[in-house]
């Protein structure tokens, strides 16, 4: 199945790693105040792990048909059992535009504190967010964003057109030196925005790079299938390139294939997102896969910290603010050789 949960990204606060954005995006305020240093009149609490006010935190999302949708249900239930103070009320997920309302406002009928929704249609679910929001339940939009900032209070994702960026940056600095140097693109459903993103952002980096030029480009459909064909198509068509980016690393498994049953080893692989199975190929190092540029399926776990925050009517630690920002877009990390070790643990399946 196709990878529609990238559908868009909002570009907003960027962090520096796809760690630190589910591990360390609320901590404790930090502070250099000394014993007979009193705190500002109007400071307030900054999240952190002590037991705080009782949250109930209502997640929806899609249906977990692709690796990348599974880690993010993953990463929001491990996230909220870290927390004595949270109770998540997660429903089943569901393709269905129609069913995802019917589940969201289940969950607002319970009337939960806080709605996590990672929308299968960010249009179409735009009017179920306006309606928890006028019933007093503030929304954090996971990734694929409303259609009116009024439906939600915070929105949090990736960043495709960083991801692009990166890619096209770290290919460009590999092949700089290189005379007449050739890339090929394996982009992702060309139906979907975050493909084109992804591609412009790929683009814009290569423009940096005038030895380099882009001869050919296939879109597959983020499947394992899709990837070993649209890739074993690339392959016949170019006979001689020196640099491909994949954009998802589930039907980057499928390329690997193809390029195996070619018997090719002539150029470098990036690929996307940040599967547990490219890390693994990463840090063999006995592939064409030398990198791949994250789209951090832990947003979900920060998803959840901004919404027990919320909840609990605190900010972020290590910001001035008093309250969570309005959006916060995760940086798209290069996991090459050099830093695989540190990343491994956030690969999905």
């Amino acid at each position: 199945m196709p990878e529609p949960t990238r559908h868009t990204s909002r570009r907003g606060l960027l962090f520096g790693t796809a760690a630190a954005s589910a591990g360390a995006l609320l901590v404790g305020c930090t502070s250099n105040d000394t014993k007979d240093e009193k705190p500002a009149a109007n400071s307030q609490p900054a999240a952190d792990d002590k037991p705080g006010k009782h949250v109930t935190v209502g997640f929806a999302g899609p249906q977990a048909d692709h690796g990348w949708l599974n880690a993010i249900n993953d990463n929001a239930k491990s996230r909220a059992k870290k927390y004595s103070d949270v109770t998540l009320e997660i429903t089943e997920g569901s393709n269905d535009t129609a069913a995802q309302i019917g589940q969201i406002e289940t969950l607002i009928n319970k009337k939960v504190d806080v709605l996590v929704v990672l929308p299968a249609d960010g249009k179409a679910l735009t009017q179920v967010g306006l309606k928890a929001m006028r019933a007093g339940i503030p929304v954090i939009n996971l990734d694929r964003i409303f259609n009116s900032p009024q439906a939600y209070r915070c929105w949090i994702g990736g960043d495709n057109y960083g991801m692009g960026l990166n890619a096209g940056h770290y290919i460009g600095e590999k092949l700089k030196d290189k005379k007449d140097a050739r890339v090929i693109e394996l982009a992702g459903l060309d139906n979907l925005e975050l493909t084109k993103q992804r591609t412009q952002g790929f683009d814009a980096a290569l423009k940096n790079y005038p030895n380099i030029k882009k001869v050919a480009r296939q879109a597959a459909e983020f499947t394992v299938e899709s990837g070993q064909a649209k890739m074993a198509q690339l392959l016949q068509a170019q006979s001689k390139f020196d640099a491909l980016w994949n954009h998802d690393d589930d039907q980057g498994v499928g390329a690997l294939r193809a390029i195996k049953q070619a018997g090719r080893d002539d150029f470098l692989m990036v690929g996307g997102a940040g599967a547990l199975s490219a890390f693994q190929a990463i840090d063999a190092d006995d592939s064409v896969l030398k990198a791949t540029v994250l789209y951090p399926p832990t947003m979900a776990a920060s998803a959840i910290d901004l919404a027990r925050a919320l909840g609990q009517g605190k900010g972020i630690g290590g910001l001035a603010e008093f309250e969570i920002p309005a959006s916060l877009a995760l940086y798209s990390a290069v996991v090459d050789k050099d830093n695989v070790k540190q990343y491994m643990a956030t690969g999905f399946k």
